[in-house]
């Protein structure tokens, strides 16, 4: 079916006709342009650098990339500072279990030279050549860092890059906003513009978090999750409800939609009391990952310390039909509601909510380009899920299905050929799923800590200066055994192919 309608689009094109942008598919919309070649981009978040695989033939090009090569620099600075030396040590030990946090997230620019990457330890965004990164060998060069922005807080956290890929968010942790940054040189009214120059904020509340455009590039979807590194987690003790407390205590916590034109706030939920008005009393107002639909119009989304998926549809009436209460000033919408929750396996039931990897129960959603399936990382359950959309039914992939290590899987996202990335940061591995089959389809070790994958762009003339990488040596930086991994993972497909299917579609 996917070849047919490959075949049906070459032919409009042959006749002139221009498909529309949201009939593009995952694979047309970011396919390399010629002269690139398309990669999974993994950053080990604890190790401070980046393991490269070709997208298509999911082959471990490069690995042990240093993001930080600047690292014995950094730290003297911070130490040089209490209050940034404080927050070093506040995010070793709280988000970062303690270690350090070095590569949070990346994107790499359209021409695929230089890749930007979010470095919560240090607060800063840079911009790096990845060809002299990827040649200096374990180290890393300092000339290959060619920008860097540091935060007006003391922690960066998730970005984002526009579809067109000339624009760049980044969440920064403790200011309550969002920065825009350029990925490009360019002149926009007359005014040059470099790539890495500061752009635009927006507010946020406490712990700005995820940020997503709409494919057309008109709106972010955005949500802080509030300060998931402090205790407080239960919202009650025995009878008592400690709600207010529990607010206080972890900050303002909203879902927001931003229009890009002006960064005005479109609207603001706070969607621990929407999924109240819904029936659902003592659930988290902190937006985890996020998932939108195709039509832009429903939602899906994690919260704090819940074993499943929350659907929203930002179309329909309020439930109570009342304004019952503002978010940063901003009055609850008329529109949007809860209309669901999708129960996934609660494999912990008796863990200390206090024991929550940074208030995550599941962190990691993603969807396929049809909008049938949902690809979520149940991180303190130690699976990744295929999750059909229409019925809530699931497929888990986890140790004893595949035969090889599933834990804390920490990101998913939509890669090309209709799969589905997942980031196992306690086995310093990703994976691959079909969204068609319901299949693995690889299982590959990477770094230390691998915590985003992004799909990006590597000049073919730089890949071409790669040797093979060395087996044994695959994990690196994280001194995981690689061809140990690939032999287990080899073995896990087969006994995974021997299972049977569980309808996901």
């Amino acid at each position: 079916m996917r070849r047919t309608a490959l075949l049906a689009a070459a032919a409009l094109l042959a006749a002139g006709l221009v498909v529309a942008e949201s009939d593009l598919t995952h694979d047309d919309a970011h396919a390399a342009p010629a002269g690139l070649r398309d990669v999974m981009l993994v950053g080990n978040n604890w190790a401070g650098t980046a393991t490269i695989v070709d997208a298509r033939t999911r082959k471990v090009l490069r690995t042990g990339i240093d993001f930080v090569p600047d690292k014995a620099q950094e730290i003297a600075d911070i130490q040089k500072k209490p209050d940034q030396l404080a927050f070093y040590y506040l995010i070793q030990q709280g988000p970062g279990e303690g270690h350090d946090q070095y590569v949070d997230d990346m994107f790499t620019t359209n021409d695929g030279k230089y890749v930007a990457v979010s470095r919560p330890s240090f607060a800063d965004v840079v911009w790096i050549d990845l060809a002299k990164a990827a040649a200096a060998g374990p180290g890393g060069s300092i000339g290959s860092i060619v920008r860097e922005q540091q935060m007006d807080g003391y922690r960066t956290d998730h970005m984002g890059v526009s579809p067109d890929g000339r624009r760049l968010l980044v969440s920064d942790s403790t200011k309550n906003q969002v920065i825009e940054y350029s990925m490009v040189d360019e002149t926009v009214g007359g005014k040059v513009v470099k790539m890495g120059d500061r752009l635009r904020t927006f507010p946020s509340g406490e712990t700005p978090h995820e940020n997503n455009y709409s494919p057309d590039g008109a709106r972010i979807y955005h949500a802080s999750i509030g300060k998931v590194y402090l205790p407080g987690d239960q919202h009650s003790i025995g009878p008592i409800k400690i709600g207010p407390l529990h607010d206080a205590l972890k900050g303002d916590r909203w879902f927001e939609i931003v229009n890009n034109d002006d960064f005005s706030i479109a609207s603001r939920w706070d969607m621990g009391k929407e999924l109240a008005e819904a029936g659902y009393e003592g659930m988290s107002s902190a937006v985890r990952p996020m998932a939108v639909a195709p039509d832009q119009r429903f939602l899906y989304f994690q919260v704090s310390y819940f074993h499943g998926i929350v659907e929203f549809d930002t179309q329909a009436p309020d439930i109570d039909g009342k304004v019952t209460y503002t978010a940063g000033g901003i009055a609850e919408p008329r529109y949007g509601a809860v209309t669901r929750l999708i129960n996934l396996p609660n494999r912990v039931p008796d863990m200390p909510l206090e024991n929550y990897v940074n208030d995550s129960a599941h962190h990691g959603l993603s969807m396929n380009d049809a909008g049938t399936t949902l690809c979520a990382a149940g991180t303190m359950d130690d699976y990744a899920a295929l999750v059909n959309r229409t019925t809530g039914g699931y497929k888990t992939f986890d140790t004893a299905s595949t035969g090889h290590d599933y834990l804390k899987p920490y990101w998913t996202t939509e890669g090309l050929e209709d799969t589905c990335w997942i980031s196992l940061s306690g086995s310093d591995s990703v994976a691959v799923l079909d969204f068609n089959t319901g299949q693995e389809v690889a299982y590959l070790p990477v770094g230390d800590h691998p915590q985003r994958i992004r799909h990006g762009y590597v000049p073919e003339s730089v890949v071409s200066t790669w040797g093979p990488v060395v087996p044994g040596t695959v994990g690196g930086d994280s001194g995981s055994g690689g061809l140990i991994n690939v032999v287990s993972g080899l073995l896990g497909t087969v006994i995974h192919l021997l299972n049977p299917l569980l309808p996901v579609r």
